[in-house]
């Protein structure tokens, strides 16, 4: 027996053409996305799922991501490496002015360029402090504002992603690290504050919060802190890079559409309690 037609968002589509429309409401072709911190990690994974989804792929890094863009190239996907620091606005500035140079227009942001420093307050100096909110706060602040006016200018409608974490939300144990987590609330606050600001233009704005997810960052971490850890993750896991893939590219796609100033959480429940 013939099922009924397909019927979403008023939209009917016959069962044939199913994946089609999914692919059409989640897919970038033709879109050009950048992904900053993408050498490596949860921004190389990003990146690589970007590509699959048919975007052309620009990454920015301080120390360059040509292993990244060897990785896409090597799966039929288009990509390119920006060295940049981000905390620098001429950097910043001139490396999106390449990218629209390159791929005339600039769609998908995934901010994700950041660092974490495990340190009691009284142990550490004011300098880490300000290396944390430099980088993790005032670097994301850079790319956005930068990335924004590019969307504003060509009308374009595009989609902005913000990297906070979970330590946005709770605090952190049995680790200190006061300047990650305030870096982190800072940045699900700002992106709030830039979907109102820029709604007008199309423009959404949207943060990513991770869980405790296994990347090169967390395998230096102490093993005692990650045995501390174990027990209070309801799944009693970290999480994979790729398991944030999919909801990079909802809030990336068409498929996001009314999806502005919100923080999508990917932690395992971990902060359910």
């Amino acid at each position: 027996m013939r099922r009924p037609p397909f019927l979403c968002c008023g939209i009917v589509k016959q069962d044939g053409y199913i994946l089609g429309y999914l692919d059409e409401l989640f897919g970038l072709q033709g879109k050009t996305a950048l992904v900053t911190g993408g050498g490596r990690g949860i921004g190389q994974v990003v990146a690589l799922g970007l590509a699959k989804a048919g975007a052309a792929v620009a990454i920015i890094s301080r120390s360059g991501a040509e292993q990244t863009v060897k990785l896409i190239e090597k799966t039929g996907g288009q990509a390119y490496s920006l060295t940049a620091d981000v905390t620098k606005e001429a950097d910043v500035d001139a490396a999106l002015a390449e990218i629209v140079k390159r791929s005339g227009s600039l769609d998908v942001v995934f901010n994700n360029a950041g660092i974490c420093i495990h340190k009691d307050t009284l142990d550490a100096s004011i300098a880490e402090w300000r290396e944390v909110i430099d980088i993790n706060l005032t670097g994301e602040y850079i790319v956005a504002r930068a990335s924004g006016r590019i969307m504003i200018e060509k009308k374009n409608r595009g989609s902005i992603i913000n990297m906070a974490s979970m330590s946005g939300s709770i605090v952190n144990i049995p680790q200190w690290q006061a300047s990650y987590n305030a870096s982190k609330a800072a940045v699900i606050h700002m992106t709030r504050s830039l979907a109102i600001e820029w709604a007008p233009h199309g423009i959404r704005v949207n943060s990513l919060s991770p869980g405790y997810i296994a990347t090169p960052m967390s395998v230096d971490t102490p093993k005692e802190l990650k045995d501390a850890w174990t027990p209070l993750m309801p799944m009693h896991r970290m999480g994979k890079p790729e398991e944030l893939v999919p909801a990079v590219l909802y809030l990336a796609s068409p498929a996001s559409g009314y999806t502005s100033g919100s923080d999508a959480i990917v932690d395992g429940a971990y902060t359910c309690f």
